[in-house]
């Protein structure tokens, strides 16, 4: 019912057995701090029902993040340029390079961490960290394919 939906304390009871429960809370409580850090916390999946107020909010989405990596991709642009955020999130799972800003998709220390933990993530990294030894030998070590990605130079290396 609506009035359940839009009751704190039986939302906040739901989110903390079932994040996902989000969705089905009213708009007021999707913008409420404590409900969806709850929620992220117990599923990073619940990201995506928040607020965009929220999805801005850098401690909801490491914990969203942390959760459910793929994540990342609901947070707000300002967090997808945040290098601590990012990095948290590629260590876990490199492929989430993705959805970083282009800024951090040419910053090596996080290309790096990602491309160590997924070789993927080299297709998603800057012309010029494609044409980067170390870059470069650091995915082909976790998947040789990803020679492919790599700068016309590096190839013929």
């Amino acid at each position: 019912s609506q009035v359940l939906r839009a009751d704190r304390e039986v939302v906040l009871a739901a989110v903390k057995q079932w994040g996902g429960a989000l969705e089905h809370a009213s708009e007021e409580l999707q913008s409420d701090r404590e409900v969806v850090l709850a929620a992220v916390q117990q599923d990073g999946w619940a990201l995506q029902c928040a607020s965009e107020e929220l999805r801005a909010d850098r401690e909801v989405v490491l914990a969203a993040v942390k959760q459910d990596v793929g994540m990342l991709r609901h947070a707000s642009q300002v967090l997808r340029a945040d290098r601590e955020v990012v990095l948290a999130a590629v260590k876990q799972w490199g492929g989430a390079l993705e959805h970083a800003s282009e800024e951090l998709q040419s910053d090596r220390e996080v290309v790096l961490a990602a491309v160590q933990q997924d070789g993927w993530a080299l297709q998603c990294a800057s012309e010029e960290l494609r044409a980067d030894r170390e870059v470069v030998l650091a995915a082909v070590k976790q998947d040789v394919g990803m020679l492919r990605h790599a700068s016309q130079v590096l190839r013929a290396d």
